[in-house]
Parts: C-alpha cells; sequence; structure tokens
C-alpha cells in the first residue's frame, strides 16, 4: 500500500476542513476518544463536561496520541474551547489553530467562516513550509471526493445485509478513513468492495436507525446487534457525517466553496437554521424513512447541551411520524451502553 502524508494533523470534529490539512502535505488524524488511558482530564476540566472533550484529553495527558505536526480544533461548543484551552496547558509545544464554527449556513456565516478557512491555510502554509494554492486545494477535493461514493455502496451494501460483519465493520472503516491518508482510505475501500458480497447473519433482525454525535466503537455496534438490533444506517459525527462530496468548480476561489459544502453538511444539534427550526428533526425522520427502519436510536454523550436542547423537537416529531424512539446517553465507553442492555432489548421485542 502507498505511503503518503506521513505527518498528522490532530482534529476531533467532523466540520474540520480536511482537504485544507491534505493540501499541505499532512495526513488529518481524527483523535477519537477510544482508549484505556486513566480519567486525568478532571484534574484541568469540569466533572460535568462532555465525556468525549475529556477522553481526548486524557489521551493526550497519557501520551496515547501518535506524533503530531499540530491539531486543529473547531469552536463547536463550550466543551470544545475548553479542550482547546486545556490542550495548550497540556501539550505547550504543540502547534494549534481554533477555528470558530458558525452555527448557520447564511451568506454570512460562509463568508464568516471562509474567512476562518483562509486563515487555517495560511498557518498550514507556515507549519509545512510552501504556501498551499488553489491548485493544491483542488488535487485535495479532487482525491477526497472519491471517497463518499464508496462509503455510499458500503451503506447500500449494509442497509441490504450484504456486507460481511455489518455496521461494526462499517464503523471500522469509518475509523480507518478518519486517520489514513485519502490515497490508503482508497486503496483500502476499493480492496473490499472488491471482495464477493455475503449475506449478514443479522439480516433476520430489527432495522433500526441510529443517530447521535459520537459512537466510534465498533463493539457498541456489535453489542446494538447482539440485542436484536440491525443497524442499517446511521447520522453520527463518527459516521457518515464526515464523507460527504464536495462542489466545486476549479474556476472559482475554492475557500468559499469549501465554507458552503462544510456548513451544508447534515446538521447536528449545534447547526441551526432559523427558517426552519425542526430541520434536524425532520432530517432524521427522512432518513429512517428512506433506509425502511422500524425504529430509531438516539446515542448522545452526557453533559452534551447542543444534543439536549434539540432531543425534544426529534422525540415529538417521531412520535407524530409514528416511529418508535430510543434515547440512551453515555460516556463514549462500552460500559455505559453495556448497562443499558436490557432497555436495548426490550426496545427491540417492542419493534418485533
Amino acid at each position: 500500500m502507498t505511503k503518503v502524508n506521513i505527518a498528522k494533523i490532530g482534529y476531533a470534529c467532523a466540520y474540520t476542513p480536511l482537504v485544507l490539512l491534505a493540501a499541505g502535505g499532512y495526513t488529518p488524524y481524527r483523535i477519537l476518544p477510544m482508549s484505556d488511558c486513566p480519567d486525568q482530564a478532571g484534574q484541568l476540566l469540569h466533572d460535568n463536561l462532555c465525556p468525549h472533550v475529556k477522553r481526548i484529553l486524557d489521551r493526550a495527558i497519557s501520551k496515547d496520541l501518535p506524533d503530531l505536526e499540530g491539531i486543529v480544533l473547531m469552536n463547536s461548543c463550550d466543551a470544545m474551547r475548553r479542550l482547546a484551552d486545556a490542550w495548550a496547558h497540556v501539550r505547550p509545544d504543540d502547534k494549534i489553530i481554533f477555528l470558530d464554527l458558525p452555527a448557520t449556513a447564511d451568506d454570512a456565516a460562509i463568508a464568516y467562516f471562509t474567512g476562518e478557512l483562509s486563515r487555517l491555510n495560511d498557518a498550514l502554509s507556515e507549519w509545512c513550509g510552501h504556501t498551499i494554492t488553489q491548485r493544491h486545494i483542488a488535487a485535495s477535493i479532487a482525491l477526497y471526493n472519491k471517497l463518499p461514493p464508496l462509503f455510499s455502496r458500503f451503506s447500500e451494501r449494509l442497509r441490504r445485509g450484504q456486507l460481511k460483519g455489518g455496521s461494526a465493520r462499517m464503523q471500522t472503516l469509518y475509523n480507518a478513513a478518519m486517520s489514513l491518508p485519502f490515497d490508503n482510505s482508497l486503496e483500502t475501500l476499493e480492496q473490499i468492495l472488491a471482495e464477493p458480497q455475503s449475506k449478514d447473519p443479522q439480516l433476520d433482525s430489527i432495522p433500526v436507525f441510529l443517530f447521535g454525535n459520537v459512537l466510534a466503537d465498533p463493539e457498541a455496534l456489535r453489542l446494538f446487534e447482539s440485542c436484536g438490533a440491525r443497524i442499517i444506517e446511521d447520522d453520527l459525527c463518527t459516521g457518515s457525517r464526515l464523507f460527504t462530496s464536495i462542489e466545486f468548480d476549479e474556476n472559482r476561489d475554492v475557500l468559499p466553496q469549501i465554507s458552503r459544502n462544510l456548513l451544508n453538511r447534515p446538521p447536528c444539534a449545534r447547526t441551526f437554521d432559523p427558517a426552519q427550526p425542526l430541520k434536524m428533526a425532520e432530517d432524521i425522520l427522512g432518513r429512517a424513512r428512506a433506509s425502511g427502519a422500524r425504529g430509531v436510536i438516539g446515542q448522545t454523550i452526557k453533559f452534551c447541551d447542543p444534543y439536549l436542547d434539540r432531543l425534544p423537537a426529534v422525540r415529538e416529531t417521531l412520535r407524530q411520524a409514528g416511529i418508535p424512539l430510543l434515547l440512551l446517553e453515555g460516556d463514549c465507553s462500552l460500559g455505559t451502553i453495556e448497562q443499558q442492555r436490557t432497555r436495548i432489548e426490550a426496545f427491540i421485542e417492542m419493534l418485533d
């Protein structure tokens, strides 16, 4: 397998402009909250703070990370702001850039975020020692845009029950693509797609749509399946939200186009369209119906204020549509989901 883009830039949000990192010759490396590191983040952060952020900081404190050229963090919520502060304290020698992320996608927000992308591009150019030009960025986008169609094919196999390993394998593929060079990811995905399709042993289980913020551990998906669920599609920031094609015209300034594409991705709870206040709930309903799911599971992180704010609308929208919903809350560990096994099993039995 070809090895390129050895130097890594860490990131922790699905809105991170990966194509700019790659255009600078770097490998975007998603810092996932998966490790056996001891809980040490409480030395710097409040106990009632996002477990996603705290587990990432635990990895930094425990030096459970590869060598990083720097880290790009998004100002997506208060917890991420606290992470940026704590990161500078724990790893003071790291290069770090903190980008403001608008909560809307109107023209003013797109223009503002374009300025933030320009600031990032300047910083990356300084870090890598050469100016990152429109040509570099266009080449990066062209390569990145080969990934979403491949993941769409995997998603289709998953819905049809023809992906060996089911949703756990799908998550394994997502995790690898979040942290490997685009070239390597492309090669791996194409090789796996060439494998003979096989019937998923979970094919007779109950089809379920899964949404939430961070759920990166493939074992968590296996746990759902052991309870009788078959996860046929997801709306997660560690899943389908990260790999969406970027539409662009090489004859126009590329940064505003990246800004518009990123801000118009399927919304997570921290984004908001004043003209469509129920957009997130309606998107979940639409995708659940289109996938053929008989129920919806929402897996969110404790103390996540954006999701706590949006979940009532999701609950009511699904209730009016007659689609059963199970809401779970965890701390990014497999143990917290295991503790809710009885609730998951009861929910699946109700759908049967």
